[in-house]
């Protein structure tokens, strides 16, 4: 992850990105997790066979 000092360009205005990054970097919280990802436990299972369409 970028450091914060690395977000500045991301804004056209100075002064708009130095008032953003302080809300954000004052009030947040580091969490670092270690471990596999979840994300292919949550991914939609297609089916394994083709479906018919709807019959009208």
């Amino acid at each position: 992850m970028p450091a914060p000092d690395d977000w500045y360009p991301l804004f056209p205005n100075p002064v708009v990105a130095e008032s953003l990054l302080d809300r954000l970097i004052n009030s947040s919280h580091q969490v670092i997790m270690n471990g596999p990802s979840y994300r292919p436990n949550k991914r939609p299972k297609g089916p394994t066979t083709p479906t018919e369409p709807p019959q009208q």
